[in-house]
């Protein structure tokens, strides 16, 4: 007789949906060391799911409403993504404006070409 994995699949995806719950906090937060713990649980929880929902598929279907809270919650999952994805982006372009790539070399080994590099003071 095959064990019913609902109970053990409805678990599993509500500690992914927990830990995104958790993370979107910690974001409006802004709170860096909870972003950071809550992403390394979301990442171990999202492995656990679908460890666990590829395994259930090949015993039988997934039910239907599980199905569905699984694509809302990938849904989620592309929207954070998404979302730092933009935010990457929007501070690299900051940075290339502060910190221009191709910005000549302040303190480099030729900088002062007009002064001696022995240390005298020419007039």
């Amino acid at each position: 007789m095959a064990v019913d994995p609902t109970p053990a699949l409805e678990e599993t995806l509500s500690a992914v949906e927990q830990r995104l719950s958790g993370l979107g906090e910690a974001l409006r937060q802004r709170d860096l060391a909870e972003i950071d713990s809550q992403s390394a649980e979301l990442h171990r929880a999202l492995a656990r799911a679908v460890d666990h929902f590829t395994r259930a598929a090949r015993q039988g279907p997934i039910p239907p409403a599980l199905r569905l809270r699984l694509a809302s919650t990938s849904g989620h999952v592309a929207a954070q993504r998404e979302s730092f994805a933009r935010a990457t982006a929007a501070l690299d372009r900051a940075i290339d404006v502060l910190l221009p790539r191709d910005a000549p070399a302040v303190y480099g080994a030729y900088a002062g070409a007009g002064r001696s590099l022995g240390g005298s003071i020419q007039a």
